[in-house]
């Protein structure tokens, strides 16, 4: 039986396309803040790129899972510049989205630094923190359609890392015994496959609804379809729309017919929680993201992955096949002391030998150019990298306490709150924190 979803595009022609057009492949479909152009000829004041080479550097990120890779990285780095050393100052993802800024600012940590796409990076840009890299011989090291969420009015602030999936990771041997060897393509289809998974003795979804930082993922394919524009979250956060809409309803609606096929007390459930489910070969799919796959691994995991979004409308309606993310933004600190070497590492991880050793190492597909992938699960979602997928629309608030409100309604559904009531209460703090 086929041991992965949708075949209708040979591997191995997926994977030449994907080496041969570095990346930019089937993901044209950016809306929102992300579908910008770059401009790459204005020159840097704020960047020291020259100078010797030397100092420690501070590396801020919030990836405690890369930390092995990375120092495996910085090894080298120093072998090549033996006057300077990086030390990694990491954080876990949801205090590295509340408390990054202040950390950084005045560069006491994070002469380098990530950044979240979206409402974090536009807070950094504002505050100043960012040397800007435009004019830098390091941008052309990546494909450039995937840089724009690190740009700002024509200037490049950052380079955007890693191109991940937002979408649930699924066990293709649970989905092989459940009969499904193609993705759905409709609602109808989506529900099919979870009642035949629950029927085979799994947990459909494994969903972290207690988990603020991860919660939200799975909203980004419930709505790709569902909204009446790509840049839906703008216009909520803008007041243009409403999540007492009937799209958002709707979606909220299918979020109640989902609930039964999440784990029991789905929304305190961790992130750490259910992966640790869906690594024991318990549960179908793992509605976080292909980020996940490393963590799966390490839990001793050995089936096959593929990825498997959930579609709300008709075969017909649907607009796209999936969600995709270029995040991990990394940046340069203006206040930083030791300027040359942070701009060396960021150098060094940009070249396509030491992106590959992270990519592969982590299990996280990257935006540099030229990269050769060789992680067997990298290989096996390469497909998706030319499929009809939407920039992850969550990133669009820049307003976090809107994205929460948002984010949380879905939450009370599966915890029991009609939908109606949910939006109704979102709604009402959204206009709060509007006016």
């Amino acid at each position: 039986m086929s041991r992965t979803l949708d075949r209708s595009l040979d591997r191995r022609t997926a994977l030449r396309l994907f080496a041969a057009s570095g990346l930019g492949l089937g993901l044209t479909a950016c809306a929102g803040p992300g579908g910008g152009s770059t401009a790459s000829g204005a020159k840097s004041s704020a960047l020291a790129t020259s100078g010797t080479v030397k100092g420690t550097v501070s590396f801020a990120h919030w990836r405690a899972e890369d930390k092995a890779v990375i120092a495996q990285l910085i090894k080298a780095f120093v072998k090549k510049y033996p006057d300077a050393g990086v030390e990694q100052d990491i954080s876990p993802s949801a205090d590295y989205q509340t408390t990054a800024l202040r950390r950084i600012q005045g560069s006491k940590t994070g002469d380098l630094f990530t950044a979240f796409r979206g409402a974090q990076f536009e807070q950094i840009v504002k505050a100043g923190v960012y040397s800007p890299l435009t004019g830098t011989d390091v941008i052309g090291k990546y494909q450039a359609s995937l840089i724009t969420p690190g740009a700002q009015k024509g200037v490049q602030y950052g380079l955007p890392y890693q191109l991940v999936f937002n979408m649930p990771l699924a066990n293709t041997d649970a989905l092989d015994k459940a009969g499904h060897t193609s993705a759905p393509t409709d609602w109808d289809s989506t529900l099919q496959l979870l009642d035949d998974l629950k029927s085979k003795g799994y947990t459909p979804i494994a969903w972290p609804g207690g988990d603020t930082a991860n919660a939200g993922q799975l909203l980004n394919t419930m709505v790709m379809n569902n909204a009446p524009s790509d840049d839906m979250f703008t216009k909520i956060e803008s007041g243009e729309y409403k999540v007492t809409d009937d799209w958002f309803l709707t979606t909220l609606k299918q979020y109640a017919q989902l609930t039964p096929y999440f784990q029991a007390r789905a929304t305190g459930s961790t992130t750490d929680a259910v992966t640790q489910l869906f690594a024991e070969g318990k549960a179908g799919l793992l509605a976080v993201g292909s980020f996940q796959m490393a963590g799966v691994r390490a839990l001793g995991a050995k089936f096959p992955f593929d990825l498997v979004a959930p579609i709300t409308t008709t075969a017909a309606k649907a607009k796209y096949q999936g969600v995709f993310n270029t995040t991990f933004i990394l940046g340069v600190n203006s206040a930083s002391d030791v300027q040359p070497a942070a701009y060396a590492f960021l150098e060094f991880l940009s070249d396509p030998k030491n992106a590959g050793t992270y990519a592969n190492g982590t299990g996280q597909h990257v935006t540099v150019e030229g990269v050769d992938y060789t992680n067997t699960d990298l290989k096996a979602v390469a497909p998706w990298l030319t499929k009809k997928t939407l920039l992850a629309p969550r990133f669009q608030f820049l307003n976090l306490d809107i994205r929460t409100a948002v984010e949380n309604a879905a939450v009370a559904v599966v915890g029991g709150k009609k939908p109606a009531q949910a939006a109704e209460e979102a709604q009402r703090v959204i206009d709060q924190k509007r006016s």
